[in-house]
């Protein structure tokens, strides 16, 4: 059976808020968290950005929940340190966290004033990064000179089991490409036969077996307006195909970017109904490509009542 998980979006809420939605989205039913890691919102109109990090300790202590992190190294990160980060949560909370790797976007990594690399070269210092964790994780000593410098680091408290490391892929391609490398999948929600090639292509590439996670944006609110309102508000300034969302720098260019986005063309990228049966019937076909789990990110900034009625009529509903 598919799990049913609640994202954490930290660009939209304040962390102390998402730790209480985290804490209710558990009694509400929801057996997985996922959470982003981001440096920057994608809009002014979302406001927030808190370390995941730093949020994560608190949510594995105060739930049951296994939680997921997208997250990327190479830049913004040192490999190293983020292995020290991974390390130290798997020590504390066995086996109740995977890492979701990703090759990053400009809007976090340009923060350093080192040079955006193009995405092919972002994929070779993922890669290098992953090797890099790996070893550390497995109580090696490392050095390496590449697209990443390290320098005889060793991590000193490990985690019995280290933590699955999934490859974060929007393409064909590149679910390919980690398949080859990756612990399991990640990707995004578009139409079923997209997501079906990108299945195929992460199974083909190597990663026949190994889990699957799907994360779909939605908006929910008792009436059609509302919902469709806030996804708007909130979600139109990620309504843009790559290579857009990898390049961009600030919130600024995302909110010019974002200014002729209708409302109708939201719809894209975000499931968004107020009848809480068409949103239990289009997760139940998601499920059915065979995802392992399904992560739901409502796009509201306000989650209470969507992690009330998702727990009452949708989560019963796909079990």
């Amino acid at each position: 059976m598919t799990r049913i998980g609640w994202h954490a979006s930290h660009e939209q809420i304040p962390p102390g808020r998402l730790l209480e939605a985290a804490r209710r989205a558990q009694d509400a039913g929801f057996t997985v968290g996922m959470s982003s890691d981001h440096f920057s919102p994608w809009s002014a109109r979302q406001g927030h950005s808190g370390f995941a990090w730093s949020w994560l300790g608190a949510a594995l202590a105060t739930t049951d929940l296994p939680f997921r992190v997208v997250t990327a190294p190479g830049q913004r990160y040192h490999p190293a340190i983020l292995a020290q980060a991974m390390a130290t949560l798997c020590e504390m909370f066995p086996e109740r966290l995977w890492v979701c790797l990703g090759s990053g976007e400009a809007s976090n990594e340009h923060i350093t004033g080192d040079r955006w690399p193009p995405k092919p070269e972002r994929n070779a210092r993922l890669r290098e990064c992953v090797d890099v964790i790996r070893a550390l994780l497995a109580g090696e000593e490392v050095t390496h000179h590449g697209l990443v410098t390290v320098d005889r680091a060793r991590l000193w408290s490990r985690p019995a089991t280290p933590p699955p490391l999934i490859g974060a892929a929007v393409s064909e391609e590149t679910a390919r490409w980690a398949g080859g490398w990756a612990d399991g999948l990640v990707t995004v929600h578009r139409p079923p036969a997209t997501l079906r090639r990108v299945l195929d292509a992460f199974r083909e590439g190597g990663g026949e077996g190994r889990p699957t996670v799907l994360q779909v944006h939605v908006s929910w609110a008792p009436t059609e307006d509302e919902a469709m309102d806030i996804a708007w508000d909130q979600w139109r300034s990620n309504a843009f195909a790559p290579p857009i969302p990898w390049d961009l720098e600030t919130v600024a260019h995302f909110d010019e970017a974002s200014r002729f986005v209708r409302p109708e063309d939201v719809r894209e990228c975000v499931l968004v109904s107020s009848d809480l049966g068409r949103h239990a019937a289009w997760l139940q076909e998601l499920a059915a490509l065979g995802f392992d789990e399904i992560n739901i990110h409502h796009v509201g900034q306000e989650q209470d009542a969507f992690i009330d009625a998702f727990g009452r009529d949708v989560l019963p509903a796909l079990a």
